[in-house]
C-alpha cells in the first residue's frame, strides 16, 4: 500500500477528521469527512462560499488530525485547489450524499488535494512514524 493509500484508509476509517487552516494569525479548525485518491493524489472536498476555502486562498497552508483506536495521524501540508470538472465529478461520485448540496460545475463545488505532505502516525504504545508524498 502506497503512503498516499495508507493516509485515505486512515482518514475514512475516522470518518471525521479535523482540518486547520490560518486566518491572520488565528488557527482555525473544522471537522471534515471526505478523503478521495484521484489521480494519485489525496483530495478532500468543501465549498467556495465557505471560509475554510478563502482562508486556503490567502495561506494554503493546512494541518489534518484523525484518531481511530489509540491511533491518531497527523498531516502537513500545502491544500492545492483543482479546479477541473473532472475532479469535481469524482470526488461527488466517492461521496453521493454531497450531491445534495454540490453539483459539477455549480460554481461552489471545491476539491483540493494535498501536496508536499509530511503524514505521521502515533500512539501512546509505538514510536511515530512520518511518511511523505
Amino acid at each position: 500500500m502506497s503512503n498516499i493509500e495508507r493516509v485515505c484508509e486512515f482518514l475514512k476509517k475516522a470518518g471525521t477528521y479535523y482540518l486547520a487552516t490560518v486566518e491572520g494569525d488565528q488557527p482555525r479548525v473544522r471537522p471534515f469527512g471526505t478523503a478521495h485518491i484521484f489521480e494519485g493524489k489525496l483530495y478532500f472536498q468543501t465549498g467556495l462560499k465557505k471560509d475554510v476555502a478563502k482562508q486556503m486562498a490567502t495561506n494554503p497552508k493546512v494541518e489534518i488530525c484523525a484518531f481511530v483506536a489509540g491511533e491518531w495521524l497527523r498531516v502537513a501540508a500545502e491544500a492545492e485547489y483543482d479546479a477541473r470538472l473532472e475532479a469535481q465529478e469524482s470526488m461527488l461520485e466517492a461521496y453521493p450524499s454531497l450531491k445534495r448540496m454540490y453539483a459539477v460545475g455549480d460554481g461552489n463545488t471545491a476539491v483540493y488535494y494535498l501536496k508536499n505532505a509530511k503524514a505521521t502516525f502515533s500512539s501512546f504504545s509505538s514510536q511515530p512514524e512520518t511518511v511523505e508524498f
